[in-house]
């Protein structure tokens, strides 16, 4: 069961649907079980949290969890959501990049 997606931990994307759309962020984790991830700062619920000697009770923020679909990776040279390609440099390194600036997305 090892699935592939187009984004990957640490990659900024934007919310292209749902209540949030337009947000970005930096995807925090993916559960490929569930076809979801945590992006920071979107799609914020609340939770109550019951006092513990570690913390402190109350209403708590955090991320919730949204579909990969709903999502795409952002491109800082074109200031968009973009779709990704492969390529296979010379050396034999896998890469992806923007399909629209030609821009390599992996650092």
């Amino acid at each position: 069961m090892n699935k592939e997606y187009h984004v990957k931990k640490n990659d900024l994307v934007m919310v292209i649907t749902g209540k949030d759309k337009g947000k970005t962020g930096k995807v925090m984790r993916i559960n490929k079980k569930k076809d979801r991830l945590v992006v920071e700062k979107v799609n914020m619920v609340k939770r109550h949290v019951k006092q513990s000697q570690k913390t402190k009770g109350g209403i708590m923020e955090k991320e919730g969890m949204i579909h990969v679909s709903n999502v795409m990776i952002y491109c800082e040279k074109c200031s968009k959501p973009v779709r990704v390609g492969t390529r296979i440099l010379e050396d034999g390194k896998k890469i992806r990049f923007c399909k629209k600036c030609n821009e390599a997305v992996d650092k």
